[in-house]
């Protein structure tokens, strides 16, 4: 079984490994494009939208149209944004393993 201060040390390692992964999502851009291209969205790895574009010849399409159409924009980015940060956080915690099973 690992001692202590082993544990104490993985967990260190572990600590500073996220707080680079915290600081890398920010920077992290996605962009997003629905419509065929009528909206766009950038948003950063950590989930944090920066930017929503729309056509304007789009908007003056129907309303219930333009809303679904941006409503899947914004689902899609946040998908996306998830499975980056889940993925990125995998490969720092990994490498962290609890003695016991825990």
């Amino acid at each position: 079984m690992a001692g202590v201060g082993t544990l104490l040390k993985q967990a260190q390692k572990m600590q500073r490994g996220i707080e680079a992964l915290q600081t890398q999502l920010e920077t992290k851009e996605i962009d997003v494009t629905s419509g065929g291209g009528a909206v766009k969205l950038k948003v950063n790895g950590a989930g944090k939208f920066l930017s929503l574009t729309l056509d304007p010849e789009f908007l003056k399409e129907d309303p219930k149209v333009v809303a679904e159409t941006v409503l899947g924009a914004v689902q899609d980015a946040a998908k996306q944004a998830k499975d980056y940060n889940d993925a990125e956080m995998q490969k720092v915690t990994s490498a962290f393993k609890m003695p016991g099973g825990f």
